[in-house]
């Protein structure tokens, strides 16, 4: 299960275009016969994540990808809460048996720098305690393809400047997939 909020959930693309189905095909492609479920809820924030957690994480699931957190930051929400709730949602997911696999998120400088460091240390600080697969930042390849000239900011996002469009969720994928291989690699043989 890909378990966060409208980044996995696949607000505003085409259902085929999501990160689920677009994370479903490039697994199947590397030779994993795998099903992603698709537990995004768009607008959700960690402490919705970890409300609805026990019910949404059924006993068909097999492991946990968790990329929640970015509402949090747009909200303001005290990072002491936004850790405690990433932790406990971490925990609940281990406490379950299940692999999981924590995905990191980024303030931008608007924050300023003592928010900023602060909230980008948070995701590797928790999957560190957690001993999770971490992979560090949601949007690593559309920063990569940036990063080298491939694509300018607007080549990779929707219209609103903070959800990826089709292509952008593609080049996402492919850089998170090497670490999502590692997580699979934790499921245990039923």
């Amino acid at each position: 299960m890909a378990f966060g909020d409208s980044l996995v959930q696949g607000y505003g693309l085409a259902k085929e275009d999501g990160f689920v189905p677009q994370l479903q095909r490039w697994l199947r492609a590397q030779g994993r016969d795998v099903i992603v479920v698709n537990g995004g809820v768009s607008g959700e924030t960690t402490a919705g994540s970890l409300r609805r957690l026990d019910w949404t994480i059924s006993d068909d699931i097999d492991a946990v990808l968790v990329a929640i957190g970015g509402n949090d930051l747009l909200r303001g929400i005290p990072l002491d809460t936004v850790e405690q709730n990433l932790d406990q949602i971490v925990a609940r997911i281990r406490d379950k048996g299940l692999p999981v696999m924590l995905v990191g998120y980024r303030a931008t400088a608007n924050f300023g720098p003592e928010y900023m460091g602060q909230f980008n240390q948070m995701y590797p600080e928790v999957a560190k305690r957690q001993d999770v697969v971490f992979h560090p930042y949601i949007f690593e390849g559309m920063e990569q393809a940036m990063a080298a000239g491939k694509m300018d900011r607007q080549g990779g996002f929707q219209q609103d400047g903070i959800h990826p469009n089709a292509t952008g969720v593609s080049l996402n994928v492919a850089a998170m997939g090497p670490t999502v291989l590692k997580l699979l690699d934790r499921v245990k043989a039923p």
